[in-house]
């Protein structure tokens, strides 16, 4: 984890406005906004992360927990926290009208050159959630799985949909 004199270096570096800075702050001294669930299809539990010093959960050992691996051994990852809180998405459906989601992504990624939310899903589920909803589930200009930015959040804000692992 960050000390916060490099904290405030990297927010300067970064030119993180104020607005931002509060954001990521809460998430930074919050605890997980929930306690994972196990369900019929999915394994959860907590992974000891040596790079945060905790342990952060994870709700499924296919997608999640590999995220958490790569997250914990990739340079430009400086901290990640689990279930931070959850934010407001307001977008249009398929037929256009007005919607308002709360969510919450798995994870919270400050970077060395940003700052993102992270969702784990399998490419089959991306894919059928774009063709159920184009507004809300759709890939960048470099094939890459996002959440279009939501009315009420920075229009250069996007919720990273990380591609999980598909285990037969």
């Amino acid at each position: 984890m960050l000390s916060s004199q490099a904290f405030n270096d990297w927010c300067q570096q970064l030119q993180i406005n104020s607005v931002a800075r509060a954001v990521i702050e809460q998430v930074r001294s919050a605890t997980p906004s929930r306690q994972v669930q196990g369900r019929r299809k999915n394994v959860c539990g907590s992974y000891p992360s040596r790079k945060m010093g905790l342990t952060i959960q994870f709700e499924s050992h296919r997608n999640e927990l590999a995220r958490i691996h790569e997250l914990e051994h990739d340079t430009t990852v400086l901290e990640y926290y689990d279930q931070p809180s959850p934010i407001e998405l307001v977008y249009s459906s398929k037929t256009g009208r007005r919607m308002r989601h709360q969510y919450t992504p798995d994870f919270f990624v400050l970077r060395t050159d940003g700052v993102e939310w992270e969702e784990c899903k399998t490419e089959a589920d991306l894919i059928k959630l774009a063709q159920e909803n184009s507004n809300r589930y759709c890939q960048d200009a470099h094939r890459q799985w996002v959440r279009p930015p939501s009315d009420t959040l920075e229009k250069t804000d996007y919720l990273l949909l990380h591609k999980g692992f598909e285990c037969l």
